[in-house]
């Protein structure tokens, strides 16, 4: 979309067969358009944590950015106020705060690689990584282990790979290694629940 207020008619278009919970403009601007208590259909086809219905069990918020260019200030200064309304108010943890990138890997690559998680993560509202890197190696099996127990879906090695750098290392090249593994192996340690 062009615009928030293009994206706003898009989401409000039955047509369209897509909406939100929420939009927020680039300005910091909050639409409000879907009720919390139902369902919208911002999620589409994917699963985390092993559910294939994210719509029914989520709250989507959508983020006027074309995906290449940096997040605005107004706009991440708005997404944490709401974060933290919500996670407070469904008494939620910050691991349950995901992106589409997360629930369908290789289909949708939003929010993007220009992202700040690790804002979001400073203020409690998402995950961060703390990988143990003296004790990281490459061992691709771990590693596919490692992100179905953090909650991706099952992927062939080259999307998994993707999909964790779109999230905690959007400038990282090449194949698979020891700080990709570290990162699946924290993850997975700590926000699988198994802890």
């Amino acid at each position: 979309m062009q615009s928030a207020e293009a994206a706003s008619r898009a989401l409000c278009d039955p047509a369209r067969e897509v909406s939100a919970h929420y939009l927020i403009s680039e300005a910091g601007e909050l639409w409000s358009l879907v009720d919390e208590e139902r369902r919208a259909w911002h999620a589409g086809q994917g699963s985390w944590r092993g559910a294939s219905d994210v719509n029914s069990r989520s709250i989507g918020i959508e983020l006027a950015n074309p995906g290449n260019v940096p997040f605005a200030a107004p706009l991440m200064d708005r997404l944490e106020e709401l974060l933290a309304d919500i996670l407070a108010r469904w008494q939620l943890p910050p691991e349950a705060v995901i992106g589409h990138s997360d629930m369908a890997p290789g289909r949708k690559i939003d929010p993007g690689p220009r992202f700040d998680w690790h804002r979001l993560a400073r203020g409690g509202l998402s995950i961060w990584p703390e990988p143990d890197h003296e004790a990281a190696h490459v061992d691709a099996d771990k590693f596919a282990r490692d992100c179905r127990a953090f909650g991706w879906p099952a992927l062939d090695e080259a999307l998994q790979l993707t999909t964790l750098r779109l999230r905690f290392r959007p400038q990282a090249k090449g194949p698979l290694d020891a700080t990709d593994c570290a990162i699946a192996a924290d993850l997975a340690r700590r926000f699988s629940g198994d802890d």
